[in-house]
């Protein structure tokens, strides 16, 4: 019977929930959608590669369960003594939302009960406390998972949540079997077999977890189990002698348990201990320090390089010359002669020579430039993902790159909050995001070299602590950028 539960206990675990998490996932292949389309033309299909949360986990725990409310208890108080049984479980979970999950649990375990333990012997000359009792169980149950903290949780910038209060409640079928034992012997009472109509009970309870790490939480939980069985404490039938002493017509007990749950999959953090709060407020933050008032290309664009003219720095450029983001005519060997006129590119030159070297030698080896930075990204908080505003940056950076004879470090950085560790490795994953970007859009692998800098590379280096500057230069911090070799 125990073997044929746990098969179907694993048989069950096989995933058919569908998966609920937000993409923000866009596609980055450089086209934008047209006038006769909306926004959501942009955005890609939801796909198992576009999740942003672990979502799977494995728990398994023991305990002690004591029967509470029967005819034969595991309690001083009630009809037996102080007996402890044992108790065991494992589960797979699934987390539907930052809030809500789903598992599916095998319990395994025997309560005692009674007023001596079945181990010993049966003591003689008590009356009616001549009788003990042991139940063996097996369950399988589906429970629902709320996450009370996720639910109640208050925005914390400073510090990262490490405890989580959850809520429990399911139903399922239980096997038993109830042993008595009193001066004529040991004997079974009451055999239920499982995914019978009578077999059918429910639980709740609650747990408080502790997240060690990114892949182990350690919970401790009590759980409340309604048998809906006169029969389980192992009195016998409901007519027996035992059975009539009380009035319940359900042997409850409590299952106090010790447990760890290890979380599977290859991100970062697991949508359990997310809390979008965080995310919601930051954007607000962010909003709440631009100017709304501002009217964007009040003068126009009069040299038409798609820089407004409120910061164009050069009003004249020649038409058809590629611009920074300032609206300057680029010059990409700083030369003095404008790529669209250059006719060397990559090679500073003479503007009598149309920008090229005078010599006749043979130019050989890499041109070195080590004056030349290209524009940078920035990125969200404590994220190292591409944002789609920043594919026209990189697509510049792409032909810039194929254009030049030189070797280049992508350069990742971060604000201040966290730690120097965490921050470094932050600063590494958004290099390295980069890089692989440019890399899968046509750039040599040979030309880039990606470093981190962590914290110890910040644009406004007064942002020591973060809290004492505006969030858009917190945000300017968090960058990755472009350096010559």
């Amino acid at each position: 019977m125990k073997l044929s539960l746990a098969i179907v206990a694993f048989a069950l675990a096989v995933p058919t929930a569908g998966f609920a998490q937000d993409s923000t996932a866009v596609v980055s292949n450089g086209e934008y959608p047209n006038t006769f389309s909306s926004g959501s033309a942009n955005v890609s299909p939801f796909t198992n590669k576009s999740k942003r949360f672990n979502d799977w986990s494995i728990s398994a725990g023991a305990g002690v369960p004591l029967v509470q409310s029967a005819d034969l208890t595991s309690i001083k108080n009630g009809n037996g003594k102080n007996l402890f049984g044992y108790s065991a479980y494992v589960s797979i979970d699934k987390a539907i939302t930052h809030a809500f999950g789903l598992k599916l649990q095998y319990d395994r375990g025997e309560t005692r009960q009674g007023w001596f333990n079945t181990k010993d012997s049966a003591p003689s000359g008590m009356g009616y406390q001549e009788v003990g009792a042991r139940t063996q169980y097996d369950a399988i149950s589906i429970l629902g998972d709320i996450n009370f903290s996720n639910l109640l949780r208050r925005v914390d910038n400073h510090s990262p949540f490490r405890w989580a209060l959850h809520g429990y409640a399911g139903v399922g079928t239980l096997a038993y079997r109830a042993y008595q034992k009193d001066a004529a012997g040991q004997r079974l009472m009451t055999e239920i077999k499982p995914f019978k109509l009578g077999s059918m009970f429910g639980q709740a309870g609650a747990g408080l977890k502790f997240k060690v790490n990114r892949r182990i939480d350690i919970e401790g939980r009590l759980m409340y189990v309604m048998t809906g069985d006169d029969e389980f404490d192992g009195g016998g039938h409901k007519y027996s002698d035992i059975n009539q002493r009380e009035e319940q017509v359900s042997d409850n007990f409590f299952n106090a348990t010790l447990g760890v749950s290890l979380k599977l999959g290859k991100h970062e953090s697991h949508l359990m201990w997310h809390d979008p709060l965080q995310e919601i407020y930051y954007k607000l933050d962010v909003l709440a320090n631009k100017n709304q008032d501002i009217e964007v290309c009040k003068k126009g664009d009069l040299d038409n390089d798609g820089v407004c003219d409120d910061w164009d720095r050069q009003l004249d450029t020649p038409a058809g010359a590629r611009v920074d983001g300032a609206g300057v005519a680029l010059d990409t060997d700083l030369d003095g002669v404008i790529d669209l006129y250059d006719k060397c590119v990559t090679v500073p030159g003479p503007v009598e020579n149309q920008g090229c070297p005078t010599t006749t030698a043979p130019i050989t080896g890499p041109v070195t430039e080590t004056e030349t930075k290209l524009d940078g990204i920035e990125f969200d908080l404590n994220s190292d993902r591409i944002l789609p505003s920043n594919t026209p940056i990189l697509n510049n950076a792409v032909s810039y790159i194929n254009s030049s004879s030189g070797s280049y470090n992508v350069i990742g950085a971060t604000d201040t909050r966290a730690s120097d560790a965490y921050n470094q490795k932050l600063s590494e994953r958004r290099a390295n995001n980069v890089k692989n970007y440019l890399i899968q859009n046509g750039v040599q692998s040979g030309k880039l070299n990606a470093i981190g800098r962590g914290e110890k590379d910040l644009k406004y280096p007064e942002c020591e602590p973060a809290t004492k500057c505006p969030e858009w230069k917190n945000r300017a911090n968090r960058r990755v950028y472009f350096e010559a070799k």
